[in-house]
């Protein structure tokens, strides 16, 4: 069984930072990508970075490049996200997710995730 705890969040004033972890535990058979999405409210779900199974490739949406980083520590089985220069727009539950990949790359879309955290909010004022 596989079980993804995310930690970290909360609430902060407009250019701020926070720090995202999500611990995974359990097995994965094959490498596994990582990826985090949130879900603003009235908003349908989006990507907003993952990263392969080496770390060696990762994506970001048009809207944090620059400023949110996404890292994985495998010795941990632990992924971070470090979100800075918040805006109010990044108000939303942030998903940490798991999935198998090639180990080349990492996806974009839900259904290339089967394991799911619980979600935490980022809350963001102007």
């Amino acid at each position: 069984l596989v079980h993804l705890m995310q930690s970290g969040g909360g609430s902060v004033q407009s250019g701020g930072s926070l720090r995202l972890s999500c611990a995974v535990s359990g097995s994965i058979d094959s490498p596994y990508s990582l990826a985090w999405f949130r879900q603003a409210p009235g908003k349908e779900r989006e990507v907003v970075s993952c990263t392969s199974w080496s770390g060696a490739w990762s994506f970001y949406a048009d809207s944090v490049k620059g400023r949110f980083t996404i890292s994985r520590d495998n010795a941990k089985n632990t992924l971070y996200l470090q979100m800075n220069s918040l805006k109010p727009e990044d108000t939303a539950t942030y998903y940490c997710v798991a999935g198998e990949s090639n180990g080349r790359e990492c996806g974009e879309y839900e259904y290339e995730y089967t394991y799911w955290g619980q979600g935490t909010q980022v809350t963001v004022s102007s």
